[in-house]
């Protein structure tokens, strides 16, 4: 989901000193569960975007796209691993042209049927330029999609030829290179159906989002929150064991926490740093700490001449003023571990992850640091100034401290200062009109369990989520080389190769691989955080 860079949480922020009973932790309407019928509360941030399959691709929309749809894969909410869900069978004899066989029955909540056109159909919109959907870039490798989405100039088709509808069931893809592990993608939600209604009346859906899994919207008010109950026809196998969720909004994760102390919020999906050495004591075993697919950089604007073409020895020299170890063992009590490539630990070594590939360039060294920046000409300006949003996730607090190491590196006070963004939304703003003037954040939560997806959305050349607008010809070549591969393993053996280079470039810095972190109420039970630290709401018991 994403390409992006996370935010969280929501309203309704109480003082703590409130009693426990002050709004009963359910939401309005939400009954004491264990009967299946309870609503629970859950802290959450408004998406960037409207909650278009393919055109969400950060945090909060992508939690919400996972409650309300379902489609061809999904990642399993243990392994990660990606298994069929309204994929009766995918089948190709030679990794470039597929068979994609839905599984009848399934429907959307609003009664329509979902059947190989719906996938189609929702695929052609979201890859179409015209459509301006933020992930077009995941159906690139569809043909035809030069056509639909040209680079330069205006669309000549109005479809992917690469996609065919064969019968009520039944649909075609031609990839215009051999692409082994696409299938793999398929659980990613920009590749979600989309029923009749999306496209006869966009506004009204667009409004209130009619899906097919689990849940259905109810109410979606901006800035507040969304209420998503039950669906009580849904036809998977992966039922809401509660009532519903009411997804609260709130701007300070702090608020969030201090809600579920005091018995008015029910779980809180990120805990702000400041409370992490009280956690444990506070909520005991209903604390939640389970490493994830989510990596925290630093990326630089190449399109600013200060930090682009030829200065990655000042990038490096940045990285290395860094003191990874300290900043997550002093703020983050054993949430975060320093990072060492641009991957995650939880991709295993057979799914990719590289120990050390970052070597040197990601290890503490403040005279080095010193050196290289002074080597590379000094800072831009003599300043370097890091941007964030600081409404979520307890930015503030590692900015001041990466700023505070990369000072004391340099021997200069004010060398290094923060530019705090009040909003995700205003932040993300802000990095698609390319305003960014130094180094920003730039973390990454996986959308599927593949090194591809830490790396091609990231970095190669014009990707959906390359917000540095970084661009090598060797990586890419690499990329491309990767994808092209019949055989897994050598796909990984080459992505791996395509990493090198980021080591060798530093396009963005590596900071820290990120746990899920939660903490719930003592009214639920069977709270799981999945591999993308997103809790498995279905799966959560009431009462």
């Amino acid at each position: 989901m994403r390409g992006a860079t996370h935010a969280k949480w929501a309203a309704c922020a109480m003082a703590v000193a409130l009693a426990a009973t002050a709004c009963g932790g359910g939401g309005e309407g939400g009954g004491e569960g264990g009967d299946g019928t309870g609503v629970l509360s859950s802290s959450w941030g408004d998406p960037q975007n409207p909650l278009e399959p393919a055109n969400t691709n950060e945090v909060q929309g992508g939690k919400v796209l996972d409650m309300i749809f379902r489609g061809l894969k999904r990642y399993d909410p243990e392994t990660g691993e990606a298994k069929d869900m309204l994929a009766e069978k995918i089948v190709t004899d030679d990794s470039q042209n597929f068979t994609v066989t839905v599984k009848d029955g399934w429907t959307f909540s609003n009664g329509q049927p979902v059947t190989a056109e719906s996938f189609v159909d929702a695929w052609n919109y979201g890859a179409h330029i015209e459509n301006r959907q933020k992930n077009a870039y995941f159906f690139e490798y569809i043909e035809g999609y030069d056509e639909v989405h040209p680079a330069e100039g205006k669309p000549t088709a109005e479809s992917l030829s690469g996609l065919k509808v064969k019968d009520k069931q039944t649909f075609t893809v031609e990839l215009n290179q051999k692409f082994s592990t696409w299938p793999e993608t398929l659980g990613y939600n920009a590749y979600a159906p989309l029923p009749k209604a999306f496209f006869d009346d966009h506004d009204a859906w667009v409004e209130k989002p009619v899906g097919n899994g689990p849940y259905q919207v109810e109410s979606y008010t901006k800035g507040s929150q969304m209420k998503l109950r039950k669906w009580e026809d849904y036809p998977g196998p992966d039922e809401a064991r509660n009532g519903g969720v009411d997804l609260k909004v709130y701007t300070d994760n702090n608020a969030a926490y201090t809600d579920l102390m005091a018995g008015n919020l029910d779980l809180a999906d990120d805990i702000p740093a400041s409370q992490l050495q009280n956690v444990e004591s506070d909520l005991g075993d209903r604390y939640i700490n389970e490493p994830a697919g989510i990596i925290q950089t630093l990326a630089f604007p190449f399109y600013d001449d200060g930090w682009g073409e030829g200065k990655e020895m000042l990038r490096k020299g940045i990285s290395r003023a860094i003191n990874r170890k300290q900043i997550t063992e002093q703020i983050y009590h054993g949430t975060r571990t320093p990072a060492t490539d641009w991957t995650s630990p939880v991709l295993g070594k057979k799914g990719g992850y590289t120990a050390g590939l970052c070597g040197e360039s990601c290890t503490y060294d403040p005279k080095a640091a010193k050196r290289l920046i002074e080597k590379a000409g000094g800072l831009p300006g003599g300043k370097v100034s890091l941007s964030s949003n600081v409404d979520t996730g307890s930015h503030r607090v590692w900015l001041d401290a990466v700023c505070n190491s990369v000072n004391n590196a340099l021997g200069k006070d004010s060398a290094c200062t923060v530019n705090p963004v009040g909003t995700f939304a205003d932040y993300r703003n802000q990095i698609g009109d390319e305003r960014m003037k130094g180094p920003f954040r730039a973390g990454w939560q996986m959308d599927y369990p593949l090194i591809q997806n830490f790396l091609q959305p990231l970095y190669y050349t014009d990707a959906s989520s390359n917000d540095g607008h970084w661009s090598n010809k060797k990586f890419d070549g690499l990329i491309d080389d990767a994808n092209a591969q019949s055989d897994t393993a050598k796909a990984v053996q080459t992505f791996q190769k395509a990493e090198q280079v980021l080591a060798e470039e530093m396009p963005a810095i590596p900071l820290w691989y990120q746990n899920g972190s939660a903490g719930h109420s003592e009214r639920l039970s069977d709270v799981k955080l999945n591999p993308f630290s997103v809790p498995v709401y279905e799966q959560i018991k009431v009462g």
